[in-house]
């Protein structure tokens, strides 16, 4: 796997270097100081990950991450920032991670680990697809889209790097929307629409107006009023509903 730094304190580029080379076997492939260099530096070099600080000369972390954001091969991002108010943003951009100076070596350590294994099943996710290559020609690194098989979503001010199956629904709260895991909450500045959208809809159903609920989590399905029905899950002790303009279509997923 390989990567690049882009920050201009050489104390910060020196002890993340350090903990990338100590806690990975990720490559780092060039540090640069100015957004700018590290375009030019992209027009003609292929990396996997961007560790990349948004207060940098001529280009900011933030605008440059929005123009990578557009190549066909796509790196993963990980802010590393002493501004948290950027986060948000981060999350726009979809960035892999969002490390806060000074740093702390756990988190970088955690940070890393997850890079790693989803560089590594993302690599194992890529579907061949027809009219591929034959077999015995290598195809060009980056040339097939990444399978997303995560989401990142926020909590605290950090984007945390989630496993599509792990979320059991997810419920609007006015221009928020909240996710639940089986211990975690997580608020997302965005409506249920749109947070709808980024899930795999074979795995997931917007069920209501205000709920999308996934449906390998549902243990039970209970008749309700107007014959509807009320979804018992999976370890959790939570119901949600399904209106009555959903019926049709949830019987339809579920085979009754």
């Amino acid at each position: 796997m390989k990567a690049i730094i882009v920050e201009d304190e050489v104390p910060a580029q020196e002890e993340l270097s350090y903990l990338i080379n100590t806690h990975s076997s990720i490559s780092i492939e060039a540090i640069l100081d100015d957004g700018l260099d590290v375009l030019k530096y992209l027009q003609s070099h292929e990396v996997d990950a961007i560790f990349l600080d948004i207060s940098i000369p001529s280009l900011d972390g933030v605008l440059l991450a929005q123009n990578i954001s557009k190549f066909a091969h796509k790196p993963y991002i990980v802010f590393i920032t002493a501004y948290k108010e950027h986060a948000a943003e981060a999350f726009e951009i979809e960035a892999f991670d969002y490390i806060l100076k000074p740093y702390h070596e756990s988190r970088i350590v955690t940070m890393l680990q997850k890079l790693e294994s989803h560089f590594r099943r993302d690599k194992e996710l890529t579907v061949k697809e027809p009219g591929d290559k034959p077999e015995g020609i290598a195809p060009v690194a980056g040339s097939t889209p990444r399978v997303s098989h995560s989401i990142n979503l926020i909590k605290d001010e950090r984007i945390i790097v989630t496993d599509i199956n792990d979320i059991y629904y997810a419920a609007a709260q006015e221009k928020v929307t909240q996710v639940y895991t089986r211990k975690e909450e997580f608020t997302m500045p965005m409506n249920i629409t749109e947070l709808c959208n980024r899930l795999p809809e074979e795995h997931f159903f917007r069920c209501h107006r205000s709920y999308c609920v996934n449906l390998s989590k549902i243990r039970e399905i209970v008749p309700w009023f107007n014959n509807t029905y009320i979804l018992r899950l999976s370890d959790l002790d939570f119901e949600v509903p399904v209106s009555r303009s959903k019926v049709k279509e949830f019987r339809q997923l579920m085979r009754f």
